[in-house]
């Protein structure tokens, strides 16, 4: 391969990677490579009812999808009922899935003190209060890089 096909192939932007970013700073807390189409998983305790929360978001390219939350009980701002935006029923195992299938460019979130907040990616967990300190706003998103945008950020499998 030439020395121009190398550089091409270094620069052009054919690579997903799913970044969490501090709001206030844009300081990059994680990075992962993933695939058109791979899903991932936030997971949280509710303030309110404080049972578990599962969200199942998916990767589409340069936006996020949201597939569905899973939850065990009812609590304030969880749906109650299948409307126009989405559909609710009761899983094999008695919990409520609500599907809405929802694209949006990112995911924010505020990391809690007490909410428990993971992400579960690729077989990994990783809690957000060990990329990020309580109180700090992440957006969640996906971005088209290179090899290497993804080396010079230390987003390698």
């Amino acid at each position: 391969m030439s020395t121009a096909g190398v550089l091409f192939f270094l620069s052009y932007p054919g690579n997903i990677v799913l970044k969490l970013t501090a709001t206030k700073s844009g300081r990059v807390v994680f990075c992962a490579p993933v695939t058109d189409g791979e899903e991932f998983l936030l997971s949280f305790i509710h303030s309110v009812n404080k049972r578990p929360v599962y969200e199942t978001l998916r990767v589409a390219g340069n936006h996020l999808l949201i597939v569905k939350s899973r939850y065990d009980s009812f609590g304030a701002g969880m749906p109650e009922t299948s409307t126009q935006e989405g559909s609710l029923k009761v899983d094999s195992n008695s919990w409520l899935e609500w599907t809405v299938n929802r694209e949006v460019p990112e995911v924010s979130l505020f990391i809690g003190w007490v909410s428990h907040q993971t992400l579960r990616l690729k077989g990994r967990e990783v809690a957000l209060t060990e990329l990020a300190k309580p109180g700090t706003s992440l957006s969640i998103q996906t971005r088209r890089v290179s090899y290497y945008r993804m080396w010079k950020s230390g987003c390698l499998p």
